[in-house]
């Protein structure tokens, strides 16, 4: 009797080739993006003495980058509900959600940028007590242009959220090649030029984000997008989408900005904890500087990795808006098979230049910070290695399929028992022997990303996320969208034209409460 085989489902949502055009400008953005305030630290270490002012702006980034999450993660939220309506082929309600993001991402980061710029110095009196000389006075003048970009980076994350759902990564990459540029050049002018040290680093960062956020926003408006926005059309906040988009942003963003106030906590440890008063006199803070540069040198380490799980996000959303579980399925392990490819060679490369990155700042730090940020970056990228994509790309593919309560409980218990723990534990002279400095904060961090992995493999692995994304009521695979059934030549662009079986709107709408109420059992 003949053995009839199945033949394996070829999936075409994302062609290797549109996968390759969507990723590819999204890692490069990354890398523009991720380097601004790399080159701030760098372009001042000339200013101060012995890197006071590079540790200032690194450190002011820390906080910066709390904001910064919010409004990323209100993007990211966005992002997910247009990608899901583009999969299910609901471009008028992507469109709908589009402007309301937008609008909404704008009025949040006024109201930030406002509190920031009036408690400039509250704030920095808060959370560092360096007191080298100079660097509350860099990090108040620095936190200021900082604040006062907040609105400009709002609109950024927002157009750029709304352009990478719909494929268009390109335009992002673009704007913020050209936003780097800018940076670099003005830097240039302002520090060296014009001798306005910490004040232009951070006069040049607040013009190069004015670019991409004019830029892209007058992209989002043109008529022959797919997605678009009518800037002048009379406007009207939609409870129903409000609704759906703060499900998904308020525990991405109570996530990643509590993710960030750890890593402010685990570097005022550092900076606390780091100087030793001998005879009335301060010593040179060098695990403060060397944990600064480590996090710099770590940055580049995490760009492609960082590209790659922003691409999760539109990938995997699409494929739960076409309803198809094995679709979705598909789509995870290709991602994840990407990630590691494309962590392993950036960690790689950045590793085997490290010694060469050190010593670009190395003019100007002592000989024993050079030998604590080496300690560090060894076992930084040892550990990233392998688990980046696990610990980062994991969330990425839970929020995408609405699981996002799941995500937020663990990432805060891992980042609360792990990083700050350990790093209170290990930094500070609660323990002597233990007293490590700068080391006992990359020890920390690598403990939680090796947690992050476990839980959110195991997550992912348990399938428990069909829950969140509403897929245990969807329809076998054979009923639906022709995007995502075998076939023996995959199609270009599809998921927007044969919308077959998808969820309604109003379980579309409450798709991210299944996880409350399907699964809280569970997460407890």
């Amino acid at each position: 009797m003949q053995t009839v085989q199945r033949a394996k489902k070829r999936y075409s949502l994302f062609t290797n080739k549109a996968l390759f055009m969507l990723i590819l400008p999204i890692v490069i953005e990354s890398a523009f993006t991720m380097s601004l305030g790399l080159v701030d630290s760098f372009m001042v270490k000339n200013v101060g003495d012995n890197g006071t002012a590079m540790s200032a702006v690194s450190n002011v980034d820390q906080i910066s980058n709390v904001m910064i999450q919010l409004f990323a993660a209100f993007g990211t939220g966005g992002a997910i509900i247009t990608s899901q309506y583009l999969g299910a082929g609901k471009v008028e309600d992507a469109n709908k959600s589009a402007k309301q993001l937008y609008v909404l991402m704008l009025c949040a980061s006024l109201v930030v940028s406002a509190i920031c710029l009036i408690f400039n110095r509250q704030i920095i009196d808060l959370v560092y007590n360096d007191n080298a000389t100079g660097y509350k006075d860099y990090a108040y003048t620095y936190f200021y242009m900082m604040a006062a970009s907040y609105p400009l980076l709002s609109m950024f994350y927002a157009s750029a959220a709304i352009l990478r759902a719909e494929r268009k990564s390109m335009n992002t990459m673009t704007s913020a090649g050209i936003s780097f540029a800018l940076n670099v050049g003005f830097n240039a002018l302002f520090i060296y030029a014009l001798n306005l040290g910490v004040l232009g680093a951070g006069l040049a960062t607040l013009i190069s984000r004015a670019f991409p956020a004019i830029f892209l926003t007058a992209l989002l408006t043109n008529k022959n997008n797919l997605v678009k926005i009518k800037i002048f059309e009379k406007f009207r906040f939609d409870a129903g989408i409000i609704r759906r988009i703060a499900v998904l942003a308020i525990p991405s963003g109570i996530e990643s900005c509590l993710f960030q106030v750890g890593k402010v906590m685990t570097a005022s440890f550092v900076a606390d904890a780091s100087y030793n008063v001998i005879n009335g006199a301060t010593t040179v803070n060098n695990a403060n500087v060397a944990n600064s540069v480590t996090q710099n040198i770590n940055t580049i380490g995490s760009i492609v990795g960082n590209g790659i799980n922003t691409s999760i996000l539109t990938v995997v959303g699409q494929a739960v808006g076409t309803g198809d579980a094995d679709c979705v399925k598909y789509y995870i392990k290709k991602m994840f098979l990407i990630s590691f490819v494309g962590n392993a060679l950036c960690v790689a490369v950045t590793w085997a230049c490290s010694p060469l990155l050190v010593g670009v700042f190395a003019d100007k730090i002592t000989p024993e910070a050079v030998s604590m940020a080496t300690q560090c970056i060894t076992l930084c990228f040892a550990v990233q290695l392998f688990t980046y994509p696990l610990s980062f790309g994991g969330p990425a593919v839970l929020k995408a399929t609405s699981d996002v309560r799941y995500t937020m409980v663990c990432a805060i218990t891992s980042m609360a028992i792990m990083r700050v723990g350990l790093c209170f534990v290990m930094c500070t002279p609660l323990i002597p022997s233990l007293h490590l400095g700068a080391l006992g904060l990359w020890i920390g961090m690598v403990a939680d990303w090796t947690l992050r992995s476990v839980l959110f493999t195991s997550r992912i692995i348990s399938g428990r996320w069909k829950k969140a994304s509403g897929m245990l009521k969807a329809a076998p695979a054979a009923e639906t969208s022709a995007a995502c059934d075998q076939s023996a030549e995959p199609s270009s662009e599809c998921g927007e034209e044969v919308p077959a079986q998808v969820q309604s709107e109003e379980e579309v709408a409450n798709s991210a409460d299944a996880v409350e109420d399907a699964s809280s059992t569970e997460d407890k």
